[in-house]
């Protein structure tokens, strides 16, 4: 059984890993909240500093993660004045999920 400190570092990993952020960019991502759901997985969420969006990621016992991780954001599509503050690659990527809809 993965430990829930354990999922949020396997879901961390995964995420950084999926959406190709370089070690700089990685350092505005954190963990929101990790918790157990049933026996068989971990949700772990996951965020950006100063941003209400954020992406939901089920860790399962084994330590593998679900590839179908859902992003949610509060924000309509196409609303991206809050993200010139941060680095391109992550404007990007927030703005193509909010678009997309996760």
């Amino acid at each position: 059984m993965v430990s829930t400190t354990e999922a949020e570092q396997l879901a961390m990993d995964f995420l950084m890993d999926d959406l190709e952020m370089s070690a700089e960019d990685q350092t505005f991502f954190s963990t929101i909240s990790a918790r157990m759901t049933g026996s068989n997985w971990i949700v772990v969420e996951i965020g950006v500093a100063g941003l209400p969006d954020k992406w939901v990621i089920q860790v399962f016992d084994t330590g593998r993660c679900d590839p179908c991780y859902t992003f949610v954001s509060p924000m309509p599509p196409g609303e991206d004045a809050d993200l010139k503050e941060f680095p391109d690659h992550i404007a990007e990527v927030v703005a193509r999920e909010r678009v997309s809809g996760g």
